[in-house]
């Protein structure tokens, strides 16, 4: 049965859906991804995000311990049901989103993450959300439990998984756990596609009354590394089945003699991204990519910080907790260009690290809030594809 034929079958059952390629940021096909819907659990893959932000700058090491608050003890369930003042290792808190997706422990993250305050902790979703390229969303907690004002797109939440992938891949096989086992208990995780489709590799489920049911799933199959997003849908199975063949059909047209190519050719990050329904199969040339925000090649997400002039007569970074990346790159020389690049056209002295996957990030470090924002729209101007991190 075709994709077209089929959904049609469950297009009353779902609000929003989506397929894209991970790698290149091309989305395959989507229905309603820009309109707004409650993102439910889904809202944790922000929290774990940031965690895996906190992890990657030394704020956190994966055998620390989080204290829990009486507050995240009484969050409402689903919950791994931690009583207040014991502890929980960062990995094991992890472990509880990506698997069992677990209230208390979402915000036992947030209150350890920002001053113990559940509320700062999503302003700085909300935050980094816009720096990432997110145009539909808003936070108002880290869990997803229900709050009228806390909204999101299918867009934004393909773009959002996409920004892990290519930010903290080193941390992405968290998102494919099947089960794990807690102080004797063993917890199933809920992505029905991870024992029952091939290649699936993640990564999120979500559900409220008002939400109804949600999941992103992530698959790799002949070299093409797909994402699919459904939303709002009536059932467990509903979702389960509209996820398959969003990701059937992505597939079926990567792999086509006259599918989508993987090149990516991304617009300024101020530019809009439009969205249309396609008939299948889409050619090359009509299928829609991401914000320059994300940029498939280059994988980037940005933050703020002061800067003084250098004796080379570029910008040097001062201190701060913020900084921008303009990169990322599978060889040193390409990296080195990016860093020719970023000091011909606007001034600043970035350096090349090394990333855990292989390659190489283009980064200037130390920045404050404000420098951070100013370099990034001054990068921006320029042609440059960046982003802020914390």
């Amino acid at each position: 049965m075709t994709f077209l034929s089929v959904l049609p079958a469950f297009g009353a059952q779902y609000k929003a859906a989506l397929v894209a390629d991970m790698d290149s940021g091309r989305v395959l096909y989507q229905e309603n991804a820009n309109v707004q819907n409650y993102p439910a659990s889904l809202t944790k893959i922000m929290t774990l995000y940031l965690t895996f932000d906190a992890l990657e700058h030394g704020r956190l090491h994966l055998d620390d311990y989080l204290i829990v608050s009486q507050s995240a003890a009484s969050a409402s369930p689903v919950k791994l049901g931690l009583s207040a003042g014991s502890k929980i290792k960062v990995e094991d808190a992890i472990k509880a989103l990506t698997v069992l997706s677990a209230n208390d422990v979402a915000r036992v993250l947030a209150e350890n993450l920002k001053g113990g305050k559940e509320g700062n902790f999503a302003d700085l979703m909300t935050r980094v959300a816009t720096e990432i390229g997110l145009s539909g969303t808003n936070f108002e907690n880290s869990s997803g439990l229900p709050n009228d004002d806390q909204l999101s797109t299918a867009r934004d939440i393909a773009l959002l998984s996409m920004a892990i992938y290519k930010h903290f891949p080193q941390y992405w096989g968290y998102f494919g756990i099947k089960t794990w086992t807690y102080n004797g208990k063993t917890y199933t995780n809920g992505n029905r596609l991870l024992g029952t489709y091939s290649g699936c590799d993640g990564m999120k489920t979500g559900f409220t009354n008002k939400s109804k049911y949600s999941l992103v799933a992530t698959a790799k199959r002949d070299g093409h590394h797909l994402i699919s997003v459904v939303l709002g849908a009536e059932n467990k199975d509903v979702r389960a089945s509209v996820s398959t063949q969003m990701l059937n059909k992505g597939f079926a047209m990567v792999n086509s003699a006259d599918g989508f190519t993987q090149t990516y050719s991304a617009p300024s990050q101020s530019a809009e991204v439009e969205y249309k329904t396609y008939n299948v199969p889409a050619s090359t040339s009509s299928a829609p990519t991401f914000s320059a925000a994300y940029n498939a090649a280059t994988g980037a997400v940005a933050s703020n910080t002061n800067y003084n002039k250098s004796s080379s007569g570029g910008i040097a970074a001062s201190s701060g907790g913020a900084g921008v990346q303009f990169g990322a790159f599978s060889s040193r020389s390409s990296a080195q260009a990016q860093v020719n690049n970023v000091k011909n056209k606007i001034g600043v002295n970035a350096v090349i690290e090394s990333a855990p996957n292989g390659m190489f990030r283009v980064r200037a470090n130390g920045l404050s809030e404000s420098s951070a924002q100013n370099i990034k729209n001054r990068a921006t101007s320029a042609g440059i594809d960046c982003y802020i991190f914390h």
